[in-house]
């Protein structure tokens, strides 16, 4: 979860402005080295739309690849290891010495930096211990515990609460006791492990085209929406949160920070937040150091942070052995990857949670709706139900038994699938016939919807000169493609499955055609 501190193409640099004086988006003289000090502030516009970059071979980072990623940074000019004072800092303070360390890796044509294994590392051992001091939490940040919880509950969420706080850390500059955190986090410019930025930053135009027919544009709006209203709520913690913000001799949030820089900021902290698991509210939310954006994300590993009561710190024990120099992956829960995208700027092609959601309606202009309602009632379903579609899975048990419920016509036919089950019979031919049409129709349709085929999507991936953007929009619609074709493949093997998908995929059905009119409605 990066939290986008860019130096050159200055994410936070302009969402955490540095000195008061110099206005809230300018930022302090000498905050960074020589090669990496902040250009002179850009507009709004230009601070929302800076590229992730990069025309050059990206390596796909994950388990499967790491080998590549580790050749590809041995083989880039020499990068200087700035991020060592980060690591210095956090010892000074008390952190005991960690068997990981960061390591810039070349990816991208851009330096990314990455957690790693600092020594041969066994399954088992514990790799990473960081304090509870050294960790911001609601708790740390409102030093108040029932504070945290009041301003959490309906107005804003955690989130937006912990970004506001780094926002105006970050205008302390050097006096900031996160400094040297902010400096690193400041370095990943936002960027996930693949040298993406999370689809909230991408430039105007790119989500609905890099990721047309996509569900994860409709989730990209929506979240915006979100963030917006967050940010109209953020006057509400300034004036209730006292002592917080006795500490910052500056504006009200909404006139310190225009929404898009808070935007930035959310999206950033968003990327670097971790989620904590049996713990009170107020620490359920954790910004932990050499966490991520700095450690890998996997779909499939079994390490994760977790917080040691006894000890009052944040640990990760790894889950397999480690070669000194390999990246070290902690699991990032169960997220499909339109989430992690979305959060992250990652897509993770093992990820076992993908899923497609397909939506299912009985209209109430049913002649028979009230009693197909009532029905379902009985199996705890309603007359609006959500199916998950999934790679490598059958389709969803009850998906064909309420389609052949709703396609029923007759009283008759309802007694006859009283008992609704997962292994309803199939109803008539003709009625069956029309079940399958209806499903395969939806499922076509959805794919009809992508600008790209399959094929296009492959040769995105492997192109050398494709960007980081473009290549995990590319990776994430193969995948949703993929799911979608494998439930067409599905229906195919079913009764009379073949003819209903022959029929929709028919070169003389035009791709804009409107769908037939079923008694069901799916989407």
């Amino acid at each position: 979860m990066p939290m986008a501190f860019s130096c050159r193409h200055s994410s936070l640099r302009s969402c955490f402005p540095s000195n008061r004086t110099q206005g809230p988006r300018a930022c302090v003289k000498g905050l960074h080295p020589p090669k990496r000090v902040f250009s002179a502030p850009r507009s709004p516009r230009e601070h929302a739309v800076a590229a992730d970059t990069p025309s050059v071979a990206e390596q796909t980072y994950s388990e499967e690849s790491r080998d590549d990623v580790i050749k590809s940074s041995r083989d880039s000019p020499p990068k200087a290891k700035q991020a060592t004072v980060l690591e210095t800092w956090l010892q000074n303070q008390g952190m005991p010495k960690p068997r990981v360390e960061i390591q810039a890796m070349y990816r991208a044509n851009q330096n990314i930096d990455v957690t790693v294994a600092a020594e041969d590392i066994r399954a088992g051992d514990t790799v990473l211990q960081v304090p509870e001091h050294l960790i911001i939490t609601l708790k740390g940040v409102f030093e108040d515990e029932t504070v945290a919880e009041l301003l959490t509950t309906d107005k804003l969420s955690e989130l937006a609460c912990v970004t506001l706080y780094m926002m105006y850390e970050k205008m302390n500059g050097k006096k900031s006791r996160w400094h040297h955190y902010i400096k690193e986090l400041d370095r990943q410019r936002g960027r996930g492990q693949m040298g993406a930025k999370s689809p909230l930053l991408w430039d105007k135009g790119q989500v609905d085209s890099l990721l047309a027919g996509s569900p994860v544009v409709s989730m990209v709006k929506e979240r915006l929406k979100g963030i917006e209203r967050e940010y109209k709520e953020l006057d509400t913690v300034w004036f209730m949160a006292g002592s917080l913000f006795k500490n910052y001799p500056y504006d009200i949030p909404t006139e310190a920070f225009s929404l898009t820089l808070f935007t930035q900021a959310f999206a950033t902290v968003q990327a670097s937040i971790v989620h904590l698991q049996d713990v009170p509210l107020s620490k359920r939310f954790a910004l932990v150091p050499l966490g991520p954006p700095l450690l890998s994300y996997s779909s499939t590993s079994k390490a994760m942070l977790k917080y040691d009561a006894p000890s009052r710190e944040v640990r990760l024990i790894a889950d397999r052995d480690y070669k000194a120099g390999e990246p070290v992956f902690a699991w990032c829960g169960p997220q499909p990857n339109s989430r992690l995208l979305l959060n992250y700027g990652i897509v993770d092609e093992q990820n076992p949670n993908d899923k497609m959601t397909i939506t299912a309606t009985i209209p109430n202009n049913d002649p028979l709706f009230a009693q197909k309602r009532q029905l379902l009632q009985h199996h705890d379903m309603a007359s609006q139900q959500s199916f998950q579609l999934q790679r490598h899975h059958d389709l969803p048990p009850n998906l064909l038994p309420f389609l052949r419920l709703g396609h029923c016509s007759s009283t008759e036919g309802l007694r006859q699938r009283g008992a609704f089950s997962q292994t309803s019979d199939p109803l008539p031919p003709e009625e069956e016939a029309q079940v399958l049409q209806n499903l395969a129709s939806c499922l076509q349709q959805r794919l009809q919807r992508y600008r790209t085929s399959r094929e296009e999507d492959d040769a995105v991936v492997a192109d050398p000169a494709a960007g980081p953007r473009q290549k995990v929009a590319a990776r994430i619609l193969r995948i949703e493609k993929s799911i979608l074709s494998g439930a067409l493949e599905k229906v195919a093997r079913l009764p009379g499955g073949e003819e209903a998908v022959s029929s929709v995929r028919s070169p003389s059905k035009a791709s804009t055609a409107p769908r037939p009119a079923f008694p069901v409605r799916l989407v």
